[in-house]
């Protein structure tokens, strides 16, 4: 059975001094100018492209929960991105995620697999840079 491939629109804006993007319900402001004098705080397309690999991985964290199920009382994941200047792109993407949950660690392994099988945004950043990552966890306190 095969469903109707899903859209995603998003819409951003920018002037000189500010830029944004609206998303969802959500307005997030983002940093696009061509060296600032004084850096905004907010994040570029790169951050962006990291946030959006990071949030794929918690999105799918929550996914597995249900469809396995898989029980965590917190998740953190740390993403980074490299690029190079000539030609322009990324060329690796490393990212260390870490669960609080009682889950033994033979099921920690399933959930990264399934997170590198199932997840969009990873599998779309995989197949042009080379993506590594581990997963590791703790029991509760």
């Amino acid at each position: 059975m095969t469903t109707a491939p899903l859209t995603y629109r998003v819409s951003a804006r920018a002037d000189a001094a500010s830029a944004s993007v609206h998303a969802a319900d959500d307005e997030l402001l983002l940093e696009t100018r061509w060296q600032p004098a004084e850096p905004s705080g907010h994040p570029g397309p790169a951050e962006l492209l990291a946030s959006a690999f990071a949030a794929c991985l918690l999105k799918n964290v929550a996914r597995s929960s249900a469809l396995l199920p898989f029980s965590y009382e917190s998740v953190e994941v740390t993403v980074v991105l490299h690029r190079q200047d000539a030609p322009p792109r990324f060329t690796a993407l490393e990212y260390a995620l870490h669960l609080v949950t009682s889950e033994p660690a033979h099921r920690v392994e399933l959930l990264h697999r399934n997170l590198q099988k199932f997840g969009t945004v990873y599998n779309t950043l995989a197949a042009v840079c080379e993506v590594t990552g581990t997963v590791t966890s703790s029991p509760p306190a």
